[in-house]
């Protein structure tokens, strides 16, 4: 008798995954995590923790909002904390590849992660996240959750908030960038380490373009203006800058 083909085998083996994860009911998942009630005052005591301000949804740049929507969470104007979409692509990524290695994760779903699970999304934080997530999005606003995530994210070693990584890569305040380096800060959220330009400028400058490349597939600007904003240096920190 053959044996099933390696793509249904890879099904069963990721259908008992996701059961295995799912187990715990959505009721008793929703009663064990905290009501969001208090996320403002948990984010102002993370930002204090790190020694960042932290930004009201008027302190946000709209075109720094637009690239972090884009290549972090196309779908963030319109889900309510998990985007399904973006989870089920996940999903089938993981089947396909039998493992748990995306995770369709949300902004949201990433500031309740810092702000409730110190910063785990491993086993049942994976579940814990989500319903956070729900629960934060009937708090506040998404231009605030947008802020809050950007006071807190970490954005290089040792470094939080898209403030300071303002400071640290440009020399000037968050509100007076570039398009290109809007585009870049961005970029280095998913991978802190690995794009900081001041340690690997080469990386950065190709994480750049890549978010630039999505802002354009996503209409949010023109492929003039991403030509434009790849042209500029990653780092310009010369004597000139308005400074912080």
């Amino acid at each position: 008798m053959r044996s099933p083909p390696a793509i249904v085998r890879r099904l069963v083996v990721a259908a008992a995954v996701i059961a295995a994860l799912l187990a715990p009911s959505a009721a008793t998942l929703w009663v064990w995590t905290p009501d969001a009630s208090d996320v403002q005052e948990r984010v102002r005591a993370l930002t204090d923790s790190y020694g960042v301000p932290l930004m009201s949804e008027n302190d946000v740049p709209p075109l720094l909002a637009d690239a972090v929507v884009a290549v972090e969470d196309e779908h963030f104007y319109s889900h309510h904390g998990i985007d399904s979409i973006g989870l089920g692509r996940a999903f089938l990524y993981d089947v396909v590849n039998v493992c748990l290695c995306q995770g369709g994760s949300t902004i949201t779903e990433q500031l309740a992660k810092d702000v409730y699970l110190g910063g785990s999304d491993r086993g049942y934080n994976k579940l814990a996240r989500m319903a956070l997530a729900l629960k934060v999005e009937r708090v506040l606003t998404k231009r605030q959750i947008m802020a809050d995530y950007l006071s807190e994210i970490t954005t290089g070693l040792g470094r939080y908030g898209a403030t300071a990584a303002a400071c640290a890569y440009f020399r000037a305040p968050l509100q007076g960038l570039t398009l290109g380096q809007y585009a870049l800060l961005a970029g280095v959220t998913q991978a802190p380490s690995v794009y900081d330009p001041t340690v690997n400028p080469e990386l950065a400058l190709e994480r750049r373009a890549q978010v630039l490349a999505q802002m354009v597939s996503e209409h949010l600007i023109t492929s003039q203006q991403a030509s434009t904003a790849q042209a500029e240096p990653v780092l310009d920190r010369g004597p000139d800058r308005p400074g912080c």
